[in-house]
């Protein structure tokens, strides 16, 4: 095996399927399945509860809207354009090297505004209702909240409800969290009309997310991709390995559930 790594003729078999070009193909392969199909990231924050619980481990479809440039903000082709209700990865639009994760509320053309934890969409608004059986609520833990906000807040404190959020066909229903004892003043953005080549992001979790309310609209050209799959997820990470999942810790419930 050691005359194959150290042999390199090109044009032999042996370099391609035993060889340095055997390796240099599957890294290679591996690159263009991360650039332009699919890549997994891990939900570092509580900004998505309940949808997305801290420590998540989803994968983003990076094929669905476009291919672009590789190492580039630039596309190739495009397929189709996000919309509302799709939850994204994207690049900070004011710290380009930190990635993101939040729900589209609107497109260019739309007029949002948020008030006493309910989302106005073009002077209209989004219905919450209540859900019967709570159990998407039920699944968050005291520890997402300690974890997220330092030991300084707690899941007594919140409310959950089911937005129906506008969407081209109908409605879209996801969860949302607000928070109670919230002050007007504190509880009040908009209305802002969404320019064209920009989306408007919020997190689940209202009271809790840093997003357009507080940076500004988002670029279409930071779209990394659409959240798609949960594949893994864990109460804890392993002390000292920050992206891999205690295994006696693992939510087997949510492997395998679409992003919702």
């Amino acid at each position: 095996m050691a005359s194959n790594y150290s042999n390199f003729n090109f044009k032999s078999k042996e370099f391609w399927k035993d060889g340095w070009g055997g390796l240099f193909l599957a890294i290679l392969a591996a690159l263009t399945i991360r650039w332009g199909l699919f890549e997994s990231y891990v939900i570092p924050s509580g900004s998505m509860l309940p949808s997305l619980l801290i420590n998540d481990h989803i994968f983003v479809n990076k094929l669905v809207y476009g291919l672009r440039i590789p190492f580039s903000e630039n596309w190739l082709t495009k397929f189709k354009e996000p919309e509302r209700g799709e939850i994204i990865v994207f690049k900070h639009p004011k710290e380009m090297g930190t990635f993101l994760i939040k729900r589209v509320v609107g497109v260019p053309g739309d007029r949002i505004a948020f008030e006493n934890g309910t989302l106005y969409l073009n002077d209209v608004i989004q219905e919450k209702v209540s859900d019967p059986n709570n159990s998407v609520f039920l699944r968050i833990k005291e520890l997402d909240f300690k974890q997220d906000r330092e030991g300084h807040d707690s899941l007594k404190y919140y409310d959950h409800f089911i937005e129906k959020l506008k969407v081209t066909e109908g409605f879209k229903e996801h969860s949302v969290l607000t928070r109670q004892g919230i002050t007007a003043s504190d509880d009040h953005f908009g209305p802002v009309t969404v320019p064209e080549g920009y989306l408007f992001m919020m997190g689940d979790n209202r009271h809790n997310s840093n997003d357009s309310r507080y940076w500004g609209f988002m670029p279409k050209e930071n779209i990394l991709g659409r959240a798609s799959l949960i594949w893994l997820s864990c109460d804890e990470m392993l002390p000292g390995v920050g992206v891999l999942c205690n295994p006696t810790t693992i939510r087997w419930g949510r492997l395998l559930n679409s992003v919702n």
